[in-house]
């Protein structure tokens, strides 16, 4: 199995170094990596230069003009340019374990796409990881420093009881801790680029992966991340993203015109 690990970013270069960095001290790296960029200027692409230099697997930067919030459309000209069989999609504000990409490796499963769950830094304690590159997080310190702390603690034995739940609620997706097999993602024609803006993009692409028989696991106390905080996305489109995701699940939609097909190479 060939894994893409996916990166969504935009402007945040600072924070996307720190993910980067974790990155590199996978205890199993990916076979490449990809920063699915929605359109950052020219810091984050030197960045992604220099990191390149020290990644032992190829760093891809996937860019595409800025034209607002589009993540689904950048995530999908990414996932139509990986050469895994197994994409494992992330943000760029999501620090990761060292066993994170090891993890989700061992939870992946024919016919399955599993979500995973994440501990949120605080605003104070984002400021000090940023200033100091922390990248580590011992399981006896920095837990005031954390919301949702009992996500960082790593069961290996308690996900294989949590990865073959199925949530009843379609809709749930977190496509910051995400891994879907390529080819399940080709059959739904990846994301639906209809839905800019904030909101409901994984959700919508959920449906449609349950609407065409991929079940959902749940992955908990493995595959940690660390969320970095950061201000709060706007919300104005949401309620036009979620009555298109509504129409989907009233005509149990399996494919979206609007998806990885129109993309160019």
């Amino acid at each position: 199995m060939k894994t893409s690990l996916i990166i969504t970013t935009y402007n945040s270069p600072d924070r996307l170094e720190l993910v980067l960095l974790t990155v590199l001290a996978q205890t199993e790296m990916p076979d490449e990596v990809l920063v699915a960029d929605d359109g950052s200027g020219p810091e984050t692409a030197a960045l992604i230069r220099r990191m390149a230099v020290k990644c032992p697997v190829p760093l891809i930067h996937v860019w595409h003009e800025d034209c607002g919030f589009r993540v689904g459309t950048i995530r999908n000209k990414a996932i139509k340019r990986a050469s895994g069989d197994y994409i494992i999609q992330i943000d760029g504000d999501m620090m990761l374990h060292p066993d994170f990409v090891a993890d989700h490796k061992s939870a992946a499963k024919p016919g399955h796409f599993i979500i995973g769950s994440r501990v949120s830094l605080k605003k104070e304690f984002t400021e000090e990881v940023i200033s100091r590159k922390l990248t580590l997080f011992p399981i006896l310190k920095y837990w005031s420093g954390m919301r949702h702390a009992a996500n960082r603690l790593r069961l290996p034995i308690v996900p294989l009881f949590f990865s073959n739940l199925r949530s009843q609620d379609i809709t749930y997706a977190r496509s910051s801790n995400m891994a879907v097999w390529k080819s399940d993602l080709l059959k739904v024609n990846g994301y639906n680029e209809d839905i800019n803006g904030w909101g409901r993009e994984d959700s919508e692409l959920s449906c449609r992966l349950y609407f065409a028989g991929v079940k959902k696991g749940y992955l908990k106390f493995k595959a940690v991340q660390y969320h970095l905080s950061h201000p709060t996305n706007g919300r104005s489109y949401l309620d036009r993203n979620t009555e298109i995701m509504n129409r989907t699940i009233a005509a149990r939609s399996v494919w979206t015109p609007n998806g990885i097909t129109k993309q160019a190479k």
